[in-house]
This record gives C-alpha cells, sequence and structure tokens, in this order.
C-alpha cells in the first residue's frame, strides 16, 4: 500500500464513524445536550471546514474556501465557545453533510497526485482532528438525556482474575521520553522533540483501577473525608456536589448512553475528574504517575535499551491487542489484553481509559510549533492535567505511546480514568 493509499484508507475509516455518529433525525443533531459540549451538527461541518482549510488552501484563511466567509467563521472554534454554539446560525445537517461530501471528494483528487516531495502531515493532521471530533461526540452522546441512539456496543474479550490491584517494577535509569519526526512523522509538536531523561525507580499499576475498587472509595466514605483531597480538589468536590463519578446512579447500576445497566466491576473507572483521580490515589496510599514515568512503562524496552513504538511492539493496533475505535462503547475488563503488556508487564496502556497523571501540560525541551501555533502552545502553562493512553474512543490510527492529551483537572465527561503509582 503507498502512503496515498494508506492516508486515503484513515481518512475513509474516520468519515465513516463520523457519518455513523451523526446518522440522526436532525432534531438530535442541532440539539446542544450539555454546555460543555457542541452540538453534533456543528462539530460535522467544523471537522469539513478545517479540512478545507488545511487540505485545499493549505491553512491560509486569507484563500476563500467553499463557504462563505460570514459562515465558515461560525466554524471558529476560538471565537464561539462551547456553550454558544446552539445559539449561531448553523448549516443545517444536509447542507453540512453535502459541504464535507464536496471537501472530501477534493480531498481525494489531491490526494491521488500526492508526489514524493510533499508534506504528507497536513494529511494525517486532519486524520487525526477528525477522529478526535468524533471522540467528541461521543462525550456529547454520553451527556445526552433520552432513549438510546447507539445501542450497547461490540462485544469485547473477557478479562482476567487476579490483575486488578496488582503492580509491577519500573527500574531506576535513563530512557528516551518523546519522539522525533524519522521516527513518528505524524507525531504532534508537543510530543517532539526525543530527549533523554533519567527516572528513578517507581512501581505502577498492571492495569487501570477498576470500579470495584472505585467503589470501595466511595462505600468508604471517600468524598465525604476531606483528608485525601487536595484543598483545592476538595473545594471542587463541596462545589460541584461530587458524590461518585458521573454516570453512576446511586442503586449501584451506571447510564451509558441512554442504556442503565448493572456497574461492570472489572471495568476501569471512568468519567472521574484529576481531583477525583488524585483522591482515590491518597486513599489507596499511592500517587498518579507523572506521564514521564507512565511513557516509560509503555514504551521502554530495558533489554534492548530503546523506545517500543507501541507497548507490544512494533505491531500496529489490533482488536487482539487494544479496545480502540469507539466501536465497543465501553473499557474491557482489566487483564483481556495479556498480548499488549509493555516491556514491563504493564497492561492496557493504550485504549480502553484516558488515564490521569500528575503533570501539568508543559513542552519538552527544544519544543517548535508546527503546521498551526495554535495547536499547543496557547495551552502551555495553563490550568490543564496530562492524560495518557487513549480511551476505547480514540481513532487506532492516532493513538501511540507519546501522544500527550490535557484537559482541565474539573472535567470528567471525557472517558477518563486513573493508574496508581508508588516510589520504589
Amino acid at each position: 500500500m503507498t502512503l496515498a493509499d494508506e492516508l486515503a484508507a484513515q481518512l475513509t475509516t474516520a468519515r465513516a464513524r463520523t457519518l455513523h455518529l451523526t446518522d440522526h433525525d436532525e432534531p438530535e443533531l442541532v440539539r446542544q445536550f450539555d454546555a460543555l459540549m457542541s452540538p453534533l451538527v456543528w462539530d460535522l461541518a467544523h471537522i469539513g471546514q478545517q479540512e478545507d482549510l488545511w487540505l485545499l488552501r493549505g491553512g491560509d484563511g486569507r484563500r476563500q474556501g467553499l463557504l462563505p466567509a460570514s459562515v465558515e467563521a461560525l466554524y471558529d472554534a476560538f471565537t464561539h465557545p462551547r456553550a454558544v454554539r446552539e445559539r449561531l446560525p448553523l448549516l443545517p445537517p444536509v447542507e453540512a453533510r453535502a459541504f464535507c461530501g464536496e471537501v472530501r471528494g477534493r480531498v481525494l483528487d489531491r490526494l491521488e497526485h500526492l508526489g514524493d516531495t510533499d508534506d504528507p502531515f497536513d494529511f494525517a493532521m486532519v486524520v487525526s482532528h477528525e477522529q478526535q471530533h468524533d471522540e467528541t461526540m461521543l462525550q456529547a452522546l454520553q451527556l445526552r438525556s433520552g432513549p438510546p441512539l447507539l445501542g450497547t456496543g461490540t462485544p469485547l474479550p473477557a478479562g482476567r482474575p487476579g490483575v486488578a490491584g496488582t503492580s509491577v517494577l519500573v527500574p531506576g535509569g535513563e530512557f528516551v521520553l518523546g519522539v522525533d519526526a524519522a521516527d513518528e512523522p505524524f507525531s504532534l509538536d508537543n510530543e517532539r522533540p526525543a530527549h533523554v531523561v533519567d527516572v528513578p525507580s517507581f512501581r505502577i499499576g498492571r492495569v487501570p483501577v477498576t470500579n470495584a475498587e472505585y467503589a470501595r472509595f466511595v462505600a468508604d466514605g471517600g468524598y465525604a473525608t476531606q483528608a485525601w483531597w487536595t484543598e483545592r480538589g476538595w473545594a471542587h468536590r463541596v462545589s460541584a456536589g461530587l458524590d461518585r463519578p458521573q454516570f453512576w446512579d446511586p442503586d449501584g447500576t451506571r447510564t451509558r448512553f441512554g442504556v442503565v445497566e448493572e456497574l461492570p466491576a472489572d471495568e476501569p473507572v471512568q468519567h472521574v475528574t484529576f481531583f477525583e483521580a488524585e483522591a482515590y490515589a491518597a486513599w489507596a496510599g499511592a500517587r498518579l504517575p507523572t506521564e514521564v514515568e507512565w511513557e516509560k512503562a509503555a514504551a521502554w524496552d530495558p533489554v534492548a535499551g530503546r523506545r517500543r513504538r507501541f507497548p507490544w511492539g512494533s505491531a500496529e493496533p489490533t482488536a487482539a491487542l487494544a479496545n480502540l475505535g469507539g466501536h465497543a462503547l465501553r473499557p474491557a475488563a482489566v487483564g483481556a489484553y495479556p498480548a499488549g503488556a509493555s516491556a514491563y508487564g504493564v497492561e492496557q496502556l493504550i485504549g480502553d481509559v484516558w488515564e490521569w497523571t500528575s503533570s501539568p501540560f508543559r513542552p519538552w525541551p527544544g519544543f517548535r510549533p508546527m503546521l498551526y501555533a495554535t495547536y499547543s502552545a496557547p495551552f502551555f502553562n495553563g490550568d490543564y492535567r496530562v492524560l495518557r493512553g487513549g480511551s476505547w474512543a480514540v481513532g487506532a490510527s492516532i493513538v501511540r505511546p507519546s501522544f500527550r492529551n490535557w484537559d482541565h483537572p474539573i472535567r470528567r465527561q471525557i472517558f477518563s480514568g486513573l493508574r496508581l503509582a508508588w516510589d520504589a
């Protein structure tokens, strides 16, 4: 398969997912399910607008796109925050779909003539952008009230007993943090450059924290005991009235995409804030890993003395190695992917749930913005914490151990969980 064929396949996979997630009646698409999220029809047209901008106009917003300038301006994420997007005169769903189809047809025509000297990074960036918005739309659909639209998801492999609550030792020493373009040509600017760091020994959970483990924290009064919380975390817990993870019901069930079901004991807990993750870790006699520790546990092969492309090796992600792509609509039980373990024996590092780390979002030494300056740089030094690993909703083509996600520590509509760490 040529590079052009590979990129075309990735674009097609992402678009099929987008169309599936927006294959609903117009009232559902124009409705804003929560002030935190956009109406689905905004995401749909924004995906096409960004593809038009970057792949048909080379990122030059001064050039006329397929939309009138006044309409295109409605899809500027920096100008119009999510809370107001429902009130904008957005394209109706049928026009948004037609616009996205017109853009994609022209993009595929351009891709057929991709030359050896052309930089394919902008195509990969557009794939990543669409896949990330697909995950955002799944977050919106999880916040939606009403009868289910998506069903219960596809089957997943069974977990293994005895792995929850266990940990592995990661011996101290140097490793290569981050990546370079030569190794990961489609990596984003905040993942670069690769550089050597020395990390003291630590222990890390073999698998993420499960619903059953987290339920014990809830039952033990974890949300009523200020000692487990930082001052800021406790203030948020009180002001937001938090008493259990989002979408957990008081009777021991959970609501998942409109379906009420028993809380699966062996699935990784999800929909917790950084503050909740931090408090649980303190209650458990542990802490959250730093993102540097997380990446070493995920990517470093101490025997070979080099990075692995994925925790398990160089093979691309498959359904036997990780839960990705969004089809399952939930995390897999812990222990479901022994073949996906890292060199240290840490499992389920890719997929299932985004894992909060203790690290604020900062640039690596030697950081240089690329493609457009506002992707990462405006978020450095802000009130953001880094999440690692990807969730079940992440597109398989865009995830890797070096990928850095970030969000406000109060957010939990995201598919976020946690993994414990300890000093050694």
